[in-house]
């Protein structure tokens, strides 16, 4: 159902803006609580993707053995794995600073709304990008609880240089960056 390499994946771009913002390596407890909230918005993004998508995973003979279409795990299962993991999410933020615990329901909205974002648009990709180009002013305020505008240059090249690699042998939502 979610692929622990993806969200490995992401990780280093949070801790790249946990880094910058601490201007060396955060305190381990801030770097502790960035790795749960990246680890469980990551899952929780992930599922709600197979949840969003069974229906369509069941037709498209290429994900049609992926769990949910076979009956391996049901919707209500997923959905509550969904929950649970947002939930984590929450928890991760309101240890961090008050500032990642208000915006937690913002970065959830970004990074749910990318299942949907295939049906009305041909730029997912840039939504998902955006959904991966959060992590690094993300893990920022959680290190300094507020945004400095210096962060968005990274927030901006990581959504603008990830994207979604299609054939070739890769997952169609396999997470890559251009490398040239």
């Amino acid at each position: 159902m979610i692929k622990w390499e993806h969200s490995i994946f992401a990780l280093p771009f949070a801790l790249c803006g946990a880094m910058l913002a601490a201007g060396g390596l955060p305190a381990w407890r801030q770097l502790g609580w960035i790795v749960v909230a990246m680890v469980s918005a990551r899952s929780a993004a992930m599922a709600f993707n197979r949840l969003a998508d069974a229906s369509i995973d069941a037709a498209n003979p290429r994900t049609a053995t992926r769990a949910l279409p076979v009956g391996q795990l049901t919707p209500a299962f997923v959905g509550t794995f969904v929950l649970v993991a947002c939930g984590m999410f929450v928890l991760a933020a309101s240890q961090l600073n008050r500032l990642t615990l208000e915006l937690s329901p913002v970065a959830l909205a970004v990074i749910l709304l990318y299942s949907y974002s295939k049906r009305f648009t041909r730029w997912s990709h840039l939504f998902l990008g955006f959904a991966l180009g959060i992590a690094p002013a993300a893990a920022w305020i959680a290190v300094r609880g507020s945004l400095d505008p210096r962060i968005l240059l990274l927030t901006a090249a990581v959504t603008f240089c990830c994207r979604v690699m299609s054939g070739s042998g890769m997952h169609s939502s396999s997470p890559v960056c251009f490398t040239s």
